[in-house]
């Protein structure tokens, strides 16, 4: 057991340094995390689509971009590391660490609720789990997105 745990933890701790360190410019950090977000909102907007209405709800469809989204949802935010402040990125960002991880902690939390909502296939509970995910993405953008 220890000689699995022992492994397995170091992995663990070492991930985010191995994660900080793939970036050799922070034009490459900027890149990565604007063409994330870019794929997640693709994937967001087609849920926004059949939640207002637009599109008729198709639950496959629904819960396959909710578990896109769901699955994207983690690796921006390794692309905020010292040093790859700039893009459409305010400073504040880096000046509250703290307070931006719980945001992404935030949204985190509720994507995954959005993906349980969709995979349970009632379009209310999406709803209800798309306007609380929308609102964490919203909040971020707000305080820390150039308008």
């Amino acid at each position: 057991m220890k000689k699995i745990m022992i492994p397995a933890l170091l992995i663990g701790l070492l991930s985010p340094l191995a994660a900080q360190a793939q970036f050799a410019k922070s034009e490459d950090a900027i890149k990565y995390r604007q063409a994330t977000f870019t794929v997640m909102a693709a994937h967001f907007s087609r849920i926004g689509a059949v939640v207002k209405g637009e599109k008729p709800f198709n639950k496959e469809e629904v819960a396959a971009n909710a578990a896109v989204v769901a699955s994207l949802a983690h690796l921006p935010w390794q692309a905020f590391g010292a040093g790859t402040e700039g893009g459409k990125s305010l400073p504040e960002i880096w000046k509250e660490a703290d307070k931006f991880k719980a945001g992404a902690d935030k949204m985190e939390k509720a994507v995954a609720e959005l993906n349980t909502a969709a995979k349970s296939g009632n379009l209310e509970s999406i709803k209800k789990a798309f306007g609380a995910a929308g609102q964490s993405c919203k909040a971020c953008h707000d305080n820390y997105r150039k308008k």
